[in-house]
């Protein structure tokens, strides 16, 4: 089991895509943050990318910041021509995840959606979110935090499998996962306890698998074996829950966000359903938290 980014990044080290270095295909590469993490990705020796953007623009910041050799760099005229690009790396089998660049988030899921070239995939598109919290003794996984404002039940069933894929490819073989709402007793005025029952329920029948599933669960007892204790609560999780699944997208981020700016937690995310893991992460995130989701994706393949 990884239980901190250190170790995540070494998952993402020792992988190749059919003996071949794993390639990012960043859309849109004319930032320094894009650029500084693309020369981390290099020490560290877990992938290199391919650019897309202003070539002029972008070889000149791999200068000042030293990316040397300069990577491959594909001219774009603008940010649509940046994201298309970017795509079609991907869809050409040149590259095994996609970043988003300076490219507005808009913009570059069309691209990805593109029906004629884009990487849409079966699945839901859908985020997942990793967290290193420093008063928890492993990785946290949350979804959805950025995609999917409300989702319904079938598509917290969907995100759950396919969450549940990635944390089998990290190590868990049997995740823990909390269907989070703001108790345990299933109310008919709180839609969110009706469809974490039904989500243990497709979990005891079968439908969702490879898994335990409790819900609805308090966040509190998911956190912690003496909560569940003192509510004389039986949980086959509490305390060691690895998967909490908002009950929509307001929750997620609260959460998230407490965490990072009250709790000290780092986060890396990707956006799963896709036919390669999606790296889409804010303008104003650091190359520590780009490099950490990179490594998030690259360890998912």
């Amino acid at each position: 089991m990884i239980r901190n980014y250190e170790e995540l990044r070494r998952k993402a080290m020792h992988g190749t895509a059919g003996g071949n270095e794993y390639m990012v295909s960043v859309a849109n590469a004319a930032d320094r943050e894009v650029i500084e993490t693309i020369k981390e990705l290099r020490r560290l020796g877990i992938a290199d990318a391919i650019l897309t953007g202003n070539r002029a623009v972008i070889e000149e910041m791999c200068r000042e910041i030293g990316l040397e050799p300069i990577p491959e760099i594909v001219e774009a005229d603008g940010e649509a021509d940046a994201a298309e690009k970017a795509v079609r790396l991907v869809r050409d089998g040149r590259a095994h995840v996609l970043m988003k660049g300076l490219v507005n988030t808009s913009t570059f899921l069309r691209a990805v959606l593109n029906p004629d070239w884009g990487v849409r995939g079966e699945g839901l598109l859908c985020h997942l979110g990793c967290f290193e919290i420093p008063s928890w003794h492993k990785l946290q996984f949350h979804t959805d935090a950025g995609m999917i404002p409300a989702p319904t039940v079938e598509q917290k069933k969907q995100m759950i499998r396919q969450s549940v894929e990635v944390l089998n490819k990290l190590g868990i073989d049997e995740p823990k996962v909390a269907a989070l709402c703001a108790n345990e007793i299933v109310n008919p005025k709180m839609p969110a306890t009706i469809e974490a029952a039904q989500l243990q329920k497709w979990n005891e029948e079968g439908e969702i698998t490879g898994c335990i599933v409790e819900g609805p669960i308090a966040l509190d007892v998911a956190l912690s074996k003496r909560a569940a204790d003192h509510k004389k609560i039986e949980s086959r999780i509490a305390g060691e829950t690895d998967l909490f699944v908002m009950p929509d997208i307001e929750a997620g981020n609260l959460v998230g966000k407490t965490l990072m700016f009250l709790a000290g937690a780092k986060m890396a995310g990707i956006i799963l359903g896709a036919k390669c893991p999606i790296v889409l992460v804010s303008r104003s995130d650091n190359a520590e938290a780009k490099i950490n989701s990179l490594a998030f994706a690259l360890a998912s393949l």
